[in-house]
């Protein structure tokens, strides 16, 4: 798995890497280390939490600030957009500093949690000279008040995939998933869950074939297209769950079989099917959602964006997606 550690693994909270995660086809990136997460307070069998007086962040010494920027003010916004969802999480940014580059400049924060930390943990990040982009680990991601807006508007242009939900999309969730990745199936719940729990939201899926790995992925989106094109959302959703529910069978020689049988369990006629899948124009479709996808930075599958902001869905519990997702609502 590769992800990165603002979009993908501290927005989530400390820890968030222990839990299961997609298919990448990048090589795994290291992961942040141990002094990013509190010491947490632990319980013993039977016996109730002691209370946890609320945090405390010891004095900042403005001699700490050496570099103009960026701002406190800056740093705060941005990660109020990381970690603003969790009304528990506190933050104080402790000093931003110069170093030998010219115009990078090395930020410190002291995190915790209310009622579960003892004592702030530390992370640090540097901002480079644009003011657009901060480096965390072997990472860059985006920086500013809003580091995925920059997503959010690729997304609103170019995800046109099937959508189920609301009409518009002041609140989008694009899902890049490939229909051969077993992660992508065990998604399919939580996306479910997600659509019944936010009616207001636009979800759109977006083929994502990792050929490499899966060679049935691209035929797979390929006839996903035109039972969408010849049937709409509904029917391209039923097709997905019957390619899920036979995955197994997406073998060398049995997938145009799987694929043909699950389109005419969405409806479709068979004849009308194939001769859509071998048109040039069906191909330019999923590869037009392959680059969509490069562009906002999938590198794993399935990949949700909610309001441009990358999360793996599998990686989270489903009550912290939630709340990511509430709080992305409630932005304006």
């Amino acid at each position: 798995m590769k992800m990165k550690l603002f979009s993908a693994v501290l927005f989530a909270g400390f820890g968030s890497t222990a839990f299961a995660v997609g298919q990448a086809a990048p090589p795994a990136a290291p992961q942040p280390s141990a002094q990013a997460r509190p010491t947490l307070q632990l319980k013993t069998p039977g016996q109730p939490l002691a209370p946890v007086a609320p945090v405390k962040f010891p004095a900042v010494d403005p001699s700490a600030f050496t570099a103009t920027t960026p701002s406190v003010s800056a740093v705060n916004a941005f990660l109020k957009q990381i970690w603003g969802y969790d009304p528990s999480r506190k933050w104080q940014v402790q000093a931003i500093q110069k170093t030998d580059a010219p115009g990078v400049s090395n930020v410190l924060v002291l995190v915790a949690e209310d009622g579960v930390s003892r004592q702030p943990g530390q992370t640090t990040f540097f901002v480079l000279p644009d003011g657009q982009h901060a480096i965390a680990g072997n990472e860059v991601m985006p920086f500013g008040t809003d580091p995925y807006g920059v997503n959010r508007q690729k997304l609103i242009a170019g995800a046109n995939g099937p959508s189920r939900g609301a009409d518009g999309k002041s609140l989008l969730l694009v899902e890049f998933a490939d229909l051969q990745c077993p992660h992508c199936k065990e998604a399919e719940a939580t996306m479910d869950r997600l659509a019944q729990d936010f009616p207001n939201a636009q979800m759109v899926f977006e083929n994502f074939p990792l050929t490499q790995i899966h060679p049935s992925a691209e035929k797979a989106a390929e006839y996903g297209v035109c039972v969408a094109q010849l049937k709409g959302n509904a029917a391209f959703f039923q097709y997905v769950q019957a390619v899920f529910d036979n995955q197994a069978k997406l073998t060398p020689d049995a997938t145009e079989q799987t694929l043909s049988d699950a389109a005419t369990k969405a409806g479709v006629d068979a004849a009308a099917e194939k001769k859509c899948v071998s048109d040039s124009a069906t191909k330019a479709a999923v590869a037009a959602s392959l680059k969509l996808g490069y562009d906002v930075g999938v590198n794993q599958t399935p990949m949700l964006f909610v309001n441009g902001r990358p999360l793996p869905v599998n990686a989270l519990p489903y009550n912290v997606l939630k709340q990511i997702v509430t709080f992305a609502a409630a932005q304006k």
